[in-house]
């Protein structure tokens, strides 16, 4: 039923449209025709005005032609990570990639071209399906920021898929939730030539505290990271100021906790051994923490209707598949917090978030198969 060749030319054409979070508009637009063609109502909400982005998030209601068959929820996200503009797709017999300059984008644009094909085959086929919700998500990479705006109110599906992962026959049902932070470290300016002892260098605070810390993979549920580090004003000025962004993510909550506080009390006790006086005054460096929490945790029982639906479709394919935990958060992490039942099926993107990203269209079939298999299987239930 899936029309592969038209599938992989969507792709192709999607990939080729610039779209970094908070600029995904043409993909947007062109999404908005795509729905638009087999009959869907299509709205674009105020996400962008939100974010200060150039559109919204695309939410489209297809009517099903079952109307007793619940409703089904289909998601991916428009935009991509950088090096992204100017991506030029090379198609090397079924391996996708880009020429080497910038990530090719399937992360998440498979998704979004496998949504498509999987309605307009539903359609051109008079597949029997329940009413279908699907939402084109904008800011994924920029921290689920479209999920976390989007008015789960609008949508009549209380449980559905996000295409966003890579191995074809894995359901990703548990991911990690994760705190974001932004730290400042405070020191004291001076020449750094004339009398650089009169001065609390942030830059060596800074980097002593890091260097306490336990950073990358803290344990197989948890890992910490320090992304961005900014500071400093000339090469001749003692720096008074460092800021530090990073994260740490946890399957566990009471290990998200501890990781978070021990990377902040690293730079605590750094800064506590960083004092100095200068005409009769003493000055101490300092540290000022914001930790925010950046989305909570995936967990769907491997026991739930979601699951079996889509294992018995899967069954029928002939494809076994397994339940699986993994290290990154999704919008599915935000569409659970919000009260659906959202697990992350994978649609074959390999190497994301890199300029050697590639695709194998086998397994993009395969993934396209499957999900026009679950939107079958959930009418017939």
């Amino acid at each position: 039923m899936i029309n592969q060749e038209r599938l992989k030319n969507l792709l192709i054409e999607l990939i080729r449209i610039d779209s970094l979070s908070r600029r995904e508009r043409d993909v947007a637009i062109r999404l908005t025709r795509e729905m638009e063609e087999f009959g869907a109502e299509v709205i674009i909400d105020d996400a962008g005005e939100k974010v200060g982005g150039n559109t919204g998030n695309v939410i489209a209601r297809i009517p099903g032609t079952l109307q007793t068959a619940r409703p089904f929820l289909l998601s991916a996200h428009m935009d991509t990570v950088a090096p992204g503009e100017g991506v030029v797709p090379v198609l090397d017999g079924t391996i996708l990639r880009s020429d080497g300059r910038t990530v090719l984008g399937g992360d998440d644009k498979s998704g979004v071209a496998i949504i498509c094909e999987v309605l307009r085959a539903l359609h051109e086929n008079n597949i029997p399906r329940g009413p279908i919700d699907v939402v084109f998500t904008i800011c994924e990479e920029a921290g689920l920021i479209g999920a976390k705006c989007l008015d789960v109110s609008q949508l009549c599906a209380r449980r559905g898929l996000v295409l966003d992962s890579d191995s074809v026959g894995f359901l990703f049902t548990r991911a990690p939730a994760a705190n974001r932070f932004e730290i400042e470290v405070h020191g004291l300016e001076a020449h750094a030539g004339v009398c650089p002892e009169k001065g609390i260098s942030a830059v060596q605070v800074a980097a002593e505290g890091i260097a306490r810390m336990r950073l990358g993979r803290i344990d197989e549920e948890t890992t910490a990271n320090i992304g961005v580090i900014e500071g400093g004003v000339a090469v001749n000025i003692v720096p008074n100021s460092v800021i530090l962004k990073g994260e740490a993510r946890s399957h566990s909550e009471q290990k998200l906790s501890a990781q978070t506080d021990h990377m902040v009390r690293a730079l605590e006790d750094a800064a506590a051994a960083h004092s100095v006086t200068t005409d009769g005054k003493t000055y101490r460096a300092t540290v000022e923490a914001r930790i925010e929490r950046d989305y909570d945790a995936l967990k769907v029982s491997d026991d739930s209707e979601l699951v079996r639906l889509v294992q018995k479709a899967g069954k029928n394919l002939g494809v076994r598949v397994q339940t699986q935990a993994t290290g990154g958060g999704c919008d599915a992490n935000v569409f659970n917090t919000k009260g659906l039942e959202v697990a992350n099926l994978s649609t074959g993107m390999r190497d994301i978030h890199t300029v050697k990203e590639w695709l194998d269209l086998k397994d993009l079939y395969l993934s396209a198969a499957m999900v026009f298999e679950i939107v079958r299987v959930n009418a017939e239930e």
